[in-house]
């Protein structure tokens, strides 16, 4: 039915002639004609029949204009399930995995191989034998760990008799630190990674290398699925978040850079079209990603073949929308914290010292005073809006992240002489980032609101800070449309920032004040960096300072100290306060609260953040319009509540809170009656196990992707998956333990499933392109295992131009890193990855392209890389003092490339091709020594230039 979806599927708005299909009381409903497309166990008078049936092209369904004939086989199987009833149920995909009770085994892959066998059996196929050794620890090493396995290793295992001998191999790579590095190789084509934003001058994305090591830590400790599931979604929202057992830094808001891969542009003339961009990327990529379903179709309608209706985009749009972008600090958060709490605990306890001298002695303690408004307004001044007014004691419903500004402004903080023990004063109130010191991370924003006036006022002072006008959700803020937006706070006297925004009316913004700067939108903060701000306007014409609106009150100053000391001042409270302290009505010398003060600053100097990432943080809630046919400057009236897939998961309430919803999405993914994140997250691993996956289609689920080979077996691999507590690690062990993963690659009945999807064999594969890299380093000798850190730079050709450019081109070989170590920089893609297939990081990629193309073949030939490694190999092969005959060094080269013994054939040719070469250059080499090399680096040249170099045979 899925080539009918298209005219008579969910979306209205393509549904031709009011007949829908998909749906039992659509395709069983009397039609304006008078017929009915489906009478169920009545073949000849359902009209669908006769359609799909006809000869007559002005008749048949689907029109030949689509291309979408239906196949005899089609054909019959619609008659035989109108004949059986024409049951409706829903898609596969959505319905919840069941286990298969006619065959129960004890072990996991034992189980595995029984469902597989059932296929093959059912199919009249014939299994083949099982791999030879050399076959299989290649296979096995390349599969777990993307490195060709060590000469000796291979030698080590073929020799082993113990049953055990293969299990412990497997054991070994999963063990091995090159198996995280493998394996986030596969979630990085899921999650579009990169390292810069693309666009006309590719600028950096702060710190993604960081996402990449932890993404290699994660798949080598054994980090369950569900927990990287909730760390990418929301990792900056978990109350306990995981922290890396060295060094304690964050892991989980290391996870949220998941969001922040995406492309950016720079300067875009219609900011609002760059907003619904790249939300519609974070879209596209959740509902890939996690789900398998292409949920960004639904964008422009209603899913043309799944059950995703547009307010359900929509849905996820206002959740999305509502996360917000932010630098985060890199380092250990619990210490940082911890300092902070201890700094925070002192200074309750300096006004709790100072409190009980106050309200101790004083003998007019029952007298009240009356508190008078500190300033008045002047009637110029109502033509103002009061976006924030910091001179009280809260943030007026701004956002504080971080440590730097605290849970309340500076309202009534003492203020202690440098370098004696007197009390000068209680601070008035402003939002102040050195609570506890200078050169702390934070930010302090605004919830969204609209444009309405021509200028937004802000009086602040800072050193090395700035204040940024957020639009739209764009941040890559700058010349020449939008510089105007980021202002920089170098200057330690209050000074008005002037925002010009009446261009702009109109537009959804929020404000940051930071206690850093943005530099070519990477984020940065000296240890001296700070930020103070006492409020926000926003006016047309004159700036007007506005007025505190404080209520007159009558209170004692028992009550007043009493309402300083628990954090309930007013800003009239506390200027009172300082007028009696000022006449000396108020005890001034505070000997012990001095040493607190000074233990509480020494504690705040212990705190500094300097390394940041680019992560997300809570925003605050809000729906989002439908774009009519997407096009967002077209916005319906209405908002659509925040929520995730109804029209698939209906048991669900939209979401209210103040949040962005994203806690509750994830709830929803984990729920036990989803049944697709477990399924999707096991076939992917399939497929990198094997080849391809259950489901060929990994990213789509939908009615559009294939249907699975093997439904039984890909529902209990789901149900096991979590029974084991979504463990990556002991779902891969028990795929390789098959006899499945260990057969041939030849046998099998390869002329009744030539595509092998009954896996009666081992599907001949070609490696990736970071593999194929990493072997040539490894069989050369020069490849540096080292792990983690900063990306090594892209190599330039001289064919490589454009804007953006890198001032330098990065080492030939890359230093010998592995591939997963290279710099991915979206305009200057790595010539020998894009070759090779490594796909281009806009949107998810589960499952890469293969292709076959010359450009592959003159890569191998041709490249300085290849010829440079086929010399270091060379002078492997003839220093190695265990290989003095030629045909030791050919049997050296077999096990470096293939991981095998050479044939005597191979032997032969080998031998032959060394002394022809030696001939043919003997002209040309300076010594005898100069010839070896030469000979050999041809040789070893045209190892790589092999199929089974290449390829997993």
């Amino acid at each position: 039915m899925q080539k009918c979806y298209l005219c008579h599927g969910p979306d209205p708005s393509s549904r031709e002639a009011g007949l829908r299909l998909d749906l039992k009381e659509g395709a069983t409903m009397l039609l304006e004609s008078g017929k009915t497309a489906i009478v169920p166990s009545a073949v000849h008078k359902s009209a669908l029949i006769e359609r799909i049936t006809s000869d007559n092209p002005e008749v048949v369904m689907p029109p030949p204009s689509l291309k979408q004939k239906l196949s005899d086989y089609e054909v019959a199987l619609i008659k035989k399930w109108i004949k059986e009833g024409a049951e409706y149920e829903p898609h596969w995909a959505f319905m919840p995995a069941e286990t298969n009770k006619k065959v129960v085994k004890a072990d996991f892959f034992e189980q595995i191989d029984a469902l597989i066998q059932e296929k093959i059996s059912e199919k009249g196929l014939e299994s083949s034998e099982k791999a030879d050794k050399y076959q299989l620890i290649r296979r096995l090493s390349f599969v777990l760990t993307g490195l060709p396995p060590d000469v000796e290793r291979v030698k080590q295992f073929v020799a082993d008799e113990c049953p055990e001998a293969y299990m412990d191999l497997v054991d070994e790579y999963l063990n091995h630190p090159a198996f995280g590095e493998k394996w986030a190789s596969h979630w990085m084509d899921v999650v579009r990674y990169a390292e810069t934003k693309g666009h006309e001058f590719d600028y950096q994305i702060q710190g993604a290398w960081r996402f990449r090591d932890y993404l290699i830590r994660a798949f080598n400790q054994g980090v369950p699925y569900d927990q990287l599931l909730k760390e990418q979604l929301m990792g900056d929202m978990l109350s306990s978040p995981r922290e890396n057992p060295v060094s304690g830094e964050n892991e989980s808001a290391l996870g949220t850079m998941f969001f922040t891969m995406s492309e950016g542009t720079h300067s875009p003339v219609d900011i609002k079209k760059d907003e619904a961009d790249r939300i519609d990327n974070m879209i596209d990529v959740v509902g890939k990603s996690f789900q398998g379903l292409t949920v960004a179709c639904a964008k422009c309608h209603d899913h043309k073949f799944d059950p995703i209706p547009t307010a359900d985009y929509y849905g996820l749009y206002g959740m999305l929308g509502s996360t917000r972008f932010s630098p985060l600090p890199v380092g250990n958060g619990k210490i940082k914290f911890n300092t902070v709490s201890k700094a925070a605990e002192l200074k309750r306890k300096i006004k709790s010292l100072v409190a009980n001298e106050w309200t101790g002695p004083l003998e007019e303690d029952s007298i009240p005073v009356r508190l008078v408004n500190i300033s008045s307004v002047p009637e110029s001044a109502k033509d103002i809006n009061i976006i924030a007014d910091f001179r009280g004691l809260d943030f007026q419903g701004w956002k504080a992240d971080g440590l730097a500004f605290g849970a309340n402004t500076t309202l009534g903080e003492p203020i202690f002489s440098s370098s004696t023990s007197t009390l000068k004063a209680l601070s008035p109130g402003f939002a102040s980032s050195q609570q506890f010191g200078r050169g702390i991370w934070g930010a302090l924003r605004s919830p969204d609101f609209t444009v309405d006036k021509n200028f937004i006022g802000i009086s602040a002072r800072g050193k090395g800070a700035s204040i940024r006008i957020v639009m739209e959700n764009f941040q890559l803020i700058s010349y020449p449309i939008y510089g105007g937006l980021d202002q920089k706070v170098d200057d330690e006297a209050w000074q008005n920032y002037t925002f010009d925004l009446s261009a702009w009316k109109g537009r959804k913004v929020y404000i940051e004040i930071l206690p850093g700067s943005f530099v070519r939108h990477q984020y940065t903060q000296k240890a001296d960096a700070y930020i103070e701000a006492e409020y926000v306007i926003s006016f047309d014409e004159a700036w007007q300072t506005p007025d505190l609106k404080d209520t007159e009150a009558n209170l004692s100053i028992s009550k007043v100290v009493n309402h300083w000391v628990t954090g309930k001042s007013s800003a009239k409270e506390i200027a009172f306060l300082n007028r009696e302290l000022t006449k000396g009505k108020l005890k001034k010398d505070f000997p012990s609260a001095l040493a607190l003060k000074m233990k509480c600053d020494s504690l705040g100097r212990l705190v500094k953040d300097s390394v940041f990432i680019q992560g997300v943080t809570e925003g605050f809630g809000g729906e989002s319009n439908i774009f009519i046919r997407g096009n967002h400057s077209d916005p319906s009236n209405e908002k659509v509540p925040r929520i995730f897939l109804s029209g698939i998961f209906e048991e669900q309430k939209p979401y209210q809170g103040d949040g962005s919803g994203r806690q509750q999405m994830v709830e929803m993914m984990l729920a036990a009656d989803n049944p697709l994140t477990s399924r999707v997250m096991v076939n992917r691993i399939w497929h990198h196990v094997f080849g391809k996956g259950l489901v060929e289609t990994v990213d789509n689920f939908g009615l559009q992707g294939k249907l699975p080979t093997h439904p039984e077996l890909l529902d209990y691999l789901a149900l096991a998956f979590v029974k084991n507590s979504w463990s990556i690690k002991t779902m891969i062990k028990n795929m390789v333990l098959t006899q499945a993963f260990q057969r041939s690659t030849s046998g099998g009945s390869m002329s009744l499933d030539p595509d092998n999807l009954y896996l009666s064999r081992y599907s001949v594969r070609r490696l990736e392109a970071e593999s194929i890299r990493d072997a040539v380093l490894k069989a050369a000798g020069t490849l540096d295992s080292t792990m983690f850190g900063k990306p090594v730079p892209v190599h330039l050709t001289e064919f490589m131009q454009g804007r953006g450019r890198p001032g330098d081109s990065g080492p030939l070989d890359g230093n010998g890193r592995r591939s997963v170590y290279l710099e991915v920089r979206r305009n200057f893609l790595d010539r020998m990855m894009t070759a090779f297939d490594r796909p281009t990081p806009f949107t998810t990629f589960g499952k890469r392209d293969v292709t076959n193309v010359p450009a592959q073949s003159l890569f191998l030939m041709n490249d300085p890389f290849i010829t440079e490694q086929a010399n270091h190999m060379a002078n492997q092969l003839l220093n190695n003092k265990n290989l003095m005959e030629d045909e030791d060094r050919i049997n050296d080269a077999y096990l470096r490339a293939f991981a095998r013994l050479p044939s005597p054939d191979e032997i032969s040719k080998g031998l032959g091709f060394v002394n022809k070469t030696k001939i043919q250059l003997a002209e040309n080499a300076e010594s005898d020594k100069a010839l070896n090399i030469l000979a050999w680096k041809e040789y070893c040249h045209a190892l790589f230039n092999m199929k089974s170099f290449i390829y997993l045979m």
